[in-house]
């Protein structure tokens, strides 16, 4: 399907994402393999270059994560970053060692030669005073600023590489074998505080592995749809549809390669935001015309969810009891075989614990939630996408902006806004407290520029006085972030008076809460939702 490909080898570094968004957003399609992937695998993937992330491991610990290092002999270009270049040095050759001191967060980065991986960054002109046997000389460097994150450094590059690069504290920040084409970086250059990070990786994408920018959402429709034609013939598709953005672009793609022969069911679990129901079947309906089956299952969920706390319990009785509902549904109607659903790459990556690099953070509902025995012949023509993507994928497909730019819902829907047991009155409770929240930040104009918005309910109640009475009553925490793809985030600088008239909103209007906070975490270390 795709021609040209970067592949990243994942270490461990909460970054590793954000090196395959940057790589895709230069049009070059790019996935991720855990780092012990069979060497089998990737020459399948058949790469054009091969791109070693960062991780918390030191290359002498005991159980420090290494690849297979005949990656080195496949002819192709590889770049490390952080760890990446410590291993690469490790595997190759050279030597490394502790740092005398830890370089953390920004970092001035001087360039000794600005050819290949650094040429054309535009960087400050700085006069540089240098001491050789008592003999002082000045001369000009390019100094840029970079995001460093390390504890070792390479102590001795290997044979055939030449440093390209330093810092006051790493006399080897860069370096490359440019025979071999082979590079590393010891900093970060896919995060945005590297002031010219993307200039360093489309070096790497385009003149060092001579990749083509191909990658489009225009071609991504165009060979899905055949991929899905191909793949369905003549059989039926039931596609699940939760009221999230992912799975009615999922519904509107799959519409456009088989037409009739999907057939979308919603199914309201009970932990649905307010009007959630009518508002997707009046989109898929009337805008699209699609085949729709509304299915009311919510006294079902909450039964099945009574008593349960753990919230990856929650997620994957939640997964469960909507396959078995699909699958209800599918054999009232003749000819279904497959179902459709909107698992994205980030829920692919985040539910596969990989042993050393990324932790699973929390098991998706589409991914973890799926049952062994399941009848339907699974489809996921959005497994490749990462959010931001989706959205873009939307637009091609002419979908309304009002859907598109609806802030994403979890699958599992308020069930994991519920710190604690999900009942019918906690889900009362906090529908209405996080229906205030998004009438007052659409009312106050930011709801556009914001990645999401809501409100949690917490498993604790406080003392407060109402009418010169004492209550005791719940919490509600409002979350609000932005972010561009979901892969890390940071909390939204909402002003004074907007939370002021939230939070007196939902102590005057929605029985049972007599307190409201504002979560003020990023991610990492904090995730979007607390659940």
């Amino acid at each position: 399907m795709h021609e040209e490909k970067i592949l990243v080898l994942d270490f461990g570094s909460q970054y590793t994402q954000l090196i395959a968004r940057r790589v895709r957003e230069s049009k070059v399609y790019s996935e991720i393999f855990p780092y012990n992937v069979s060497f089998d695998k990737i020459i399948s993937f058949s790469p054009k270059g091969i791109i070693l992330s960062g991780g918390p491991s030191s290359v002498y610990d005991k159980n420090a994560p290494l690849p297979d290092k005949r990656i080195f002999e496949l002819g192709i270009p590889v770049l490390g970053i952080c760890y990446g270049m410590q291993l690469m040095a490790y595997c190759i050759g050279g030597k490394v060692a502790k740092a005398a001191k830890r370089e953390y967060g920004r970092a001035e980065l001087i360039i000794d030669d600005d050819s290949d991986l650094l040429k054309g960054i535009k960087s400050e002109v700085r006069s540089q005073k240098s001491e050789v046997r008592g003999l002082v000389t000045r001369h000009s460097s390019l100094v840029t600023v970079v995001w460093m994150s390390h504890g070792d450094r390479i102590e001795e590059y290997p044979r055939g590489f030449k440093p390209i690069a330093h810092t006051d504290n790493s006399p080897v920040a860069a370096m490359a074998d440019k025979n071999r084409r082979f590079y590393a970086l010891q900093f970060h250059p896919e995060v945005v505080h590297t002031e010219h990070g993307s200039e360093i990786l489309r070096n790497f994408i385009f003149d060092i592995c001579k990749c083509k920018p191909e990658w489009t959402m225009k071609s991504f429709i165009e060979t899905t749809v055949e991929e899905i034609k191909n793949r369905v013939k003549n059989d039926k598709v039931v596609c699940a549809i939760s009221g999230g953005v992912d799975s009615a672009v999922t519904a509107v793609l799959m519409h456009r390669a088989i037409k009739k022969q999907l057939i979308c069911i919603f199914v309201d679990n009970g932990v649905l935001r307010t009007g959630e129901a009518k508002k997707v079947e009046n989109t898929l309906k009337k805008h699209f015309h699609m085949n729709i089956v509304c299915v009311d299952a919510s006294k079902r969920f909450l039964k099945k969810l009574k008593g349960v706390t753990d919230p990856e319990k929650k997620r994957k009785i939640i997964g469960n009891e909507f396959i078995r509902i699909f699958e209800e549904q599918a054999k009232k109607i003749k000819g279904v075989k497959y179902l459709a659903q909107g698992t994205l790459y980030p829920d692919v990556i985040e539910s596969t614990s990989f042993k050393g690099p990324s932790a699973t953070i929390k098991s998706h509902h589409n991914v973890g939630g799926l049952l062994k025995d399941m009848k339907l012949r699974l489809i996921e023509p959005l497994r490749e996408l990462f959010k931001d993507e989706v959205r873009i994928l939307g637009r091609e497909l002419g979908m309304p902006e009002e859907v598109l730019n609806r802030h994403p819902f979890p699958g599992p829907g308020l069930a994991i806004r519920i710190i604690g047991e999900v009942t019918e009155q906690r889900c009362g409770i906090l529908r209405k407290a996080d229906a205030i929240v998004l009438e007052e930040i659409k009312k106050s104009g930011l709801y556009n520029e914001l990645w999401q918005a809501f409100a949690v309910l917490l498993p604790i109640k406080t003392v407060g006085v109402m009418g010169d009475e004492r209550t005791y009553e719940n919490v509600v925490a409002l979350r609000a972030v932005k972010s561009v793809d979901g892969m890390t985030a940071d909390w939204a600088r909402i002003p004074y008076d907007i939370l002021g008239n939230i939070s007196n909103r939902i102590i005057n209007e929605v029985k049972g809460v007599n307190r409201v906070v504002f979560d003020i975490s990023s991610k990492p270390p904090s995730t979007i939702e607390w659940e």
